[in-house]
């Protein structure tokens, strides 16, 4: 009797609708919606995907890929693939502009295609997209996919500009130094300090409050954890030690990790004679032989862009460098428009005291 008793139960539980399927579509979108634009890694969006039919349907919905973030499309280098390529181009399809940026630089300097991969990243860049902004700058800075000629110093300058008024720290401090050197624009050295000053102060107030979000027993293991750095490296925090602060540096973009693990896991293999970016949260890898500027006293390492040189200065270099022979079999004076001799450096140690 008991038991029939609970097969009338399950057979009227089951006969009811799944509520699930009673909720109207357009109400599901916006909840994916929110998802995909906070998603913490790729398989947080991709399980959705899997789950059933109609999530599968609505996930893929023109207006859910639109508002996919960085970390949501933050695929690893390991795991590159055509469904990972597909991927990125229907979020580029319905107008991401993150994909555009992702996409953009992967193929830029991943997959050897110079054109598309521009492209993508003007693309970007036109919808006011502060990192393609700041990437092309780059590119216009050193001639990157050309040649000697081919490097736009006026319009590297006017990129940063804007990137920097949209709040990309990198590209302020980039134009601060340009200010400050006359690199591509009229010099300023006050108005270039100043710059400086506040690319340290926004990275500063963006470290704070990545601190205060935390629980406090992550808070806790974080300060053992840079305790320990300091203990072993005996230089204190990497970053911020402009202001004698002790905070984590700031979070490399998804893309500049790519970059970095593509090249370093073999994945994508240099030319002889080009190196990647020294700085480690950068990745960018020369598309010539001595396109980027090198390190003026030892000559061993090789910067992208001042604000890269400027960062890892205080990262690392500043306890490794020390005059060496130079380099003279490479070179060292036919590709850093004059601008990568002892000066630079010496600029680059010049601001470090200043804004302490």
């Amino acid at each position: 009797m008991l038991q029939r008793k609970k097969q009338r139960i399950s057979r009227k539980f089951t006969d009811k609708s799944d509520l699930f399927d009673g909720l109207p579509e357009d109400l599901v979108i916006s909840i994916l919606s929110k998802l995909a634009s906070s998603a913490s890694s790729p398989s947080d969006f991709i399980n959705i995907l899997v789950t059933c039919k109609r999530l599968n349907r609505l996930a893929l919905h023109p207006s859910v890929l639109s508002k996919a973030g960085s970390k949501a499309l933050a695929v690893k280098a390991r795991n590159w693939c055509d469904s990972a390529h597909h991927f990125l181009k229907h979020c580029i399809n319905a107008c991401n502009v993150e994909a555009c940026y992702t996409l953009g630089m992967i193929q830029f300097y991943c997959l050897q295609n110079k054109g598309s991969g521009a492209s993508l990243l003007a693309k970007a860049a036109i919808k006011s997209h502060a990192p393609a902004l700041y990437s092309l700058g780059v590119i216009q800075f050193n001639g990157s996919g050309g040649s000697k000629n081919d490097k736009d110093l006026r319009a590297g300058v006017a990129l940063c500009a804007r990137a920097a008024f949209l709040g990309h720290v990198d590209a302020l401090r980039e134009l601060g130094h340009c200010l400050q050197d006359g690199y591509g624009v009229r010099q300023h050295i006050a108005e270039g300090r100043r710059l400086l000053i506040q690319a340290n102060a926004r990275e500063l107030a963006s470290s704070l409050n990545a601190l205060v979000k935390r629980k406090p027993q992550q808070q806790h293991q974080r300060r053992l954890n840079y305790q320990h750095y300091s203990f072993k490296a005996g230089s204190g925090c990497p970053l911020l030690s402009d202001f004698g602060c002790n905070v984590p540096a700031p979070e490399v973009h998804p893309v500049n990790v790519f970059l970095k693990e593509w090249f370093e896991s073999g994945r994508g293999a240099l030319e002889q004679g080009l190196r990647l970016c020294s700085h480690k949260g950068c990745g960018r890898p020369e598309t010539r032989a001595h396109e980027f500027r090198r390190c003026s006293v030892c000559g061993t390492v090789n910067y992208c862009s001042r604000g890269c040189q400027a960062l890892d200065w205080k990262l690392r270099h500043k306890a490794e460098c020390g005059p060496i022979e130079r380099w003279l079999e490479e070179g060292g004076n036919g590709d850093d428009g004059g601008h990568g001799g002892v000066g630079e450096m010496e600029e680059v140690v010049e601001a470090e005291h200043f804004a302490i």
